[in-house]
């Protein structure tokens, strides 16, 4: 089973899950991400850039939704190898990223475990962001490069907060572009045209760019043409929402089947 058809068994009965977080009543929005060693990153990287990433991770999704961060909580477990010293650091850096949006360490638990393990769960207020508006005659675009797979990547909370009354639909790039565009074309009961040169990262492929994932990039809709950047990052056009059968994406003229990360199972 993959993680699509999962959400799909879940949606047929009647739980309303497919956004990057859910929408709660009183305007607060809430994600979790797991972030599991030998799955997302390795033993020998440095703790304070594991903290980091750990929550950069949510706030992406809280950008996604053109949202406020404001409270997070942290799960994590802590294998042998751990020190107390690598501990320390790991939360080193995720509490100077939370300083930095202001993103209060509200609670969590601590366990052990073989591998080490962290759930973040951030939540956040003021997301009005779905990725169910797209329409016919939208454009698309994603903001920085993709393909590059940053070690370290800063939440694009600015520019969501930008695109809130302004982008139709938006989410962030985390599984490839093809699949997350799928995704959101599926959402939005329409079909793509990738019809413009992709900004791929320097070293890149464009097969990297339409694939890999873990870019942590917004990857958005709208009527009207965007700024080419706001605060220094990127905005490039990439295609057009046409009206179609829901998720399906042409490339360049062709019927491009979508391929990326599957948390399930199969990857691109």
């Amino acid at each position: 089973m993959t993680e699509i058809e999962l959400v799909r068994w879940i949606r047929a009965r009647g739980k309303g899950i497919g956004d990057d977080c859910a929408v709660l009543p009183g305007g607060l929005i809430v994600t979790t991400d797991m972030f599991i060693e030998d799955v997302h990153f390795r033993r020998g990287e440095p703790p304070a850039l594991l903290g980091h990433r750990a929550l950069a991770r949510g706030l992406s999704d809280i950008a996604a939704m053109g949202g406020v961060p404001r409270w997070c909580l942290l799960s994590l477990a802590v294998p042998e190898w751990a020190k107390p010293a690598w501990v320390k650091r790991f939360f080193t850096g995720l509490l100077d990223l939370a300083k930095r949006y202001r993103t209060q360490l509200v609670g969590g638990d601590t366990s052990h475990a073989k591998q080490a393990t962290a759930d973040i769960v951030v939540i956040g207020s003021d997301g009005g962001l779905l990725r169910s508006g797209a329409r016919p005659g939208d454009g698309i675009y994603v903001s920085g490069v993709l393909g590059g797979v940053p070690k370290k990547f800063e939440p694009r909370i600015a520019l969501g907060r930008f695109l809130r009354n302004r982008a139709t639909a938006c989410m962030d790039i985390t599984d490839g572009l093809s699949l997350d565009l799928h995704r959101l074309c599926t959402e939005s009961r329409a079909a793509a045209v990738l019809d413009r040169p992709l900004p791929v990262a320097h070293g890149a492929t464009l097969e990297k760019a339409l694939h890999w994932g873990e870019d942590y990039e917004l990857l958005f809709t709208a009527r009207e043409e965007p700024p080419r950047s706001h605060r220094g990052v990127p905005i490039t056009r990439v295609g057009t929402i046409v009206r179609g059968p829901a998720g399906r994406i042409e490339f360049f003229g062709r019927p491009h089947t979508p391929r990326g990360y599957d948390h399930l199972g199969s990857h691109a």
